[in-house]
């Protein structure tokens, strides 16, 4: 194989693939990249089993053929790289020739035939979708995804479609069995969708979605069998579905709550920021306190000290004392874009809701702890 292409083309393509392949695996091809020239144009191809990536560019080919690189050495290279054209030429026993301007290097490598054999599923019915609305769909759900290993059947986020008041809708949900996040979202031809019950997409495979989507133009998605497929212009990303039952989270999402205060989001944000200044792995706890239109902020670490913080809103109920993790408030209201934010508490055994005007079809919800 011999090609010379754009160093800055080459350069974002490898860039994206660098969370996708495998730095740490037993297998090493998975840490290679493939790279495919035929006619004009060359496929860059990444995978590490779970997650398969394939893209498109074009680029002058003198000799077809396929390679596999180093996916972090060629990044290096090309990060490093000022120059306009980088030239590519595989050599005898899998050593690959680069040239950059006047940087020269000979980089060991693998056989092309040892790289896992990319099958793109067959016959899956893709339908359009807004590349911003898929990704705040994802922003909105995937903080709330678990991080503990042990918590496999939360580790992706839950899909469906749902049918509410004569609409049908695109439904994300995740939970870590602490806090829940969920959106809907309307959807044209959203029914040929093949969601069946619901299927989990990992979390990894989100983060890849999202990254795809966050560039200007229409995305395509589908599903078929155990795989979610992804189209952006000459970008093919597969996803394997986790094979897990995600649990009835309708039965932990109170129906209505006792009282609803409305705050703003920025206040609410800074004073939950300054209660995780004491905080540390034993004490994360911020006890909430609605009294006599106050909202009083507490957190205390017996080693540390303590910090208090008061917060003026419209509240004439029973006094209600909570505690909740103050980390879990941070991370559902920096995903929000609501100016206002309304809070909804029934006692100090029921969890908050979290809803805003400017973030419809979404639900943040935030399990009380005791402190």
């Amino acid at each position: 194989m011999e090609i010379r292409i754009d160093r800055e083309l080459l350069f974002k393509s490898v860039s994206r693939v660098q969370t996708i392949i495998e730095k740490r695996s037993n297998m090493p091809i998975l840490s290679m990249i493939l790279l495919s020239a035929d006619n004009s144009n060359i496929t860059l191809s990444a995978t590490d089993l779970e997650i398969s990536y394939q893209q498109k560019m074009p680029a002058e080919v003198t000799s077809s053929g396929s390679i596999t690189i180093s996916g972090r050495k060629l990044f290096e290279i090309l990060k490093e790289s000022k120059s306009k054209d980088i030239y590519m030429l595989e050599k005898e026993n899998n050593w690959i020739f680069i040239s950059a301007d006047k940087a020269r290097y000979n980089l060991a490598s693998l056989s092309a035939e040892e790289y896992p054999v990319f099958v793109e599923p067959e016959d899956v019915n893709l339908i359009d979708i807004d590349g911003k609305i898929l990704k705040e769909m994802i922003d909105k759900t995937i903080f709330s995804v678990t991080m503990e290993e042990a918590g496999f059947k939360l580790s992706g986020v839950f899909t469906e479609r749902i049918a509410q008041a004569g609409r049908t809708y695109f439904r994300m949900v995740s939970t870590d069995g602490h806090r829940l996040s969920l959106i809907d979202k309307e959807l044209k031809k959203i029914e040929e969708l093949t969601l069946g019950n619901g299927v989990m997409i990992p979390k990894k495979g989100m983060m890849e979605m999202s990254k795809l989507v966050s560039e200007e133009g229409p995305a395509q998605i589908g599903l078929k069998k155990n795989n979610c497929v992804i189209k952006k212009e000459q970008t093919l990303l597969v996803i394997r579905l986790l094979e897990s039952k995600f649990p009835d989270y309708n039965a932990v999402i109170p129906k209505e709550s006792k009282y609803e205060i409305k705050i703003d989001k920025e206040i609410l944000l800074d004073g939950m920021k300054k209660m995780i200044i004491l905080s540390d792995e034993s004490y994360k706890g911020v006890k909430i306190t609605l009294d006599n239109n106050i909202m009083e902020l507490v957190s205390v670490n017996p080693e540390l000290g303590d910090a208090q913080e008061s917060i003026d809103i419209d509240f004439s109920g029973e006094r209600i004392e909570i505690g909740f993790n103050a980390r879990y408030f941070i991370d559902v209201l920096q995903a929000m874009d609501s100016e206002i934010v309304e809070l909804g508490f029934t006692d100090n055994s029921t969890p908050c809701l979290v809803k805003g005007e400017g973030d419809k079809g979404f639900l943040g919800l935030v399990m009380p702890m005791r402190l």
